[in-house]
C-alpha cells in the first residue's frame, strides 16, 4: 500500500509540473505561450526525431526538404518574434544555408529562446500595442498568434513527411502508460 501512495505523489508532482498553470491575470497571453510551447516541442521532437539522412528528404522536387522545413521554422520564428519586440535582426538565411540536423537543431533552439522572451514578456495589455509587421500595424499578440500558426502549419508537413518515412509524429505519440495498480 505504500509503494502504491508513493507512486500516486510522485505520479501527481510530475504531472502537476508538466502541466502549465492557469494565467488568470493574462489568461489571452498565457494561453498563447502554452500553445507556442506545445507546438515548439513537436517540432523539436519531430527534428530529434528524423535520422539525418533524412533531412534531405522531399516527397516532390517542387516541396521544401525536412530539412528545409526546419530551417524556415528557425528563420520565421526570429522574424515574427524580432517585431514584438522592437528588435532589428539581420535574416540568418538558415533553411538556405543549413543542412546538418546538428545545425539545424541549434538554429531552431536558438530561434525558439529568442521568441521565448516576446512570449514571456507580453501580457494580456501589452499585447493589445501595435507594431509593424509587413508594413502594416497589427497587434502584438496577433503577430505571436500568427507565429504559432505559421509554426502549426508547417508542422503539419513535418508530420506528413515522418509518416512517410515510417516514423510517429511526437504528437501521434501515445503517453505514457498510467503505473500498475498492485
Amino acid at each position: 500500500m505504500r509503494t502504491l501512495i508513493c507512486i500516486l505523489i510522485l505520479s501527481i508532482t510530475a504531472f502537476a509540473q508538466e502541466a502549465p498553470k492557469p494565467n488568470n491575470d493574462n489568461p489571452v497571453t498565457s494561453f498563447n505561450k502554452t500553445a507556442f510551447n506545445h507546438v515548439q516541442g513537436w517540432i523539436l521532437s519531430s527534428a530529434e526525431k528524423m535520422p539525418e539522412e533524412n533531412f534531405n528528404f522531399k516527397p516532390a522536387d517542387t516541396v521544401r526538404s525536412f530539412g528545409q522545413i526546419i530551417g524556415h521554422i528557425a528563420d520565421a520564428q526570429r522574424m515574427f518574434c524580432s517585431g514584438v519586440l522592437g528588435e532589428q535582426v539581420a535574416p540568418r538565411n538558415v533553411e538556405k544555408t543549413k543542412t546538418s540536423k546538428a545545425d539545424l537543431i541549434a538554429a531552431l533552439n536558438e530561434s525558439s529562446t529568442y521568441c521565448d522572451k516576446a512570449y514571456s514578456g507580453m501580457t494580456d495589455a501589452s499585447g493589445t500595442q501595435l507594431t509593424k509587421f509587413h508594413g502594416r500595424d497589427m497587434a502584438k499578440f496577433n503577430v505571436l498568434t500568427a507565429n504559432v500558426m505559421h509554426m502549426v502549419e508547417h508542422y503539419g508537413n513535418l508530420v506528413t513527411y515522418l509518416r512517410i518515412k515510417n516514423i510517429v509524429p511526437p504528437s501521434s505519440e501515445q503517453p505514457p502508460a498510467p503505473p500498475e495498480k498492485k
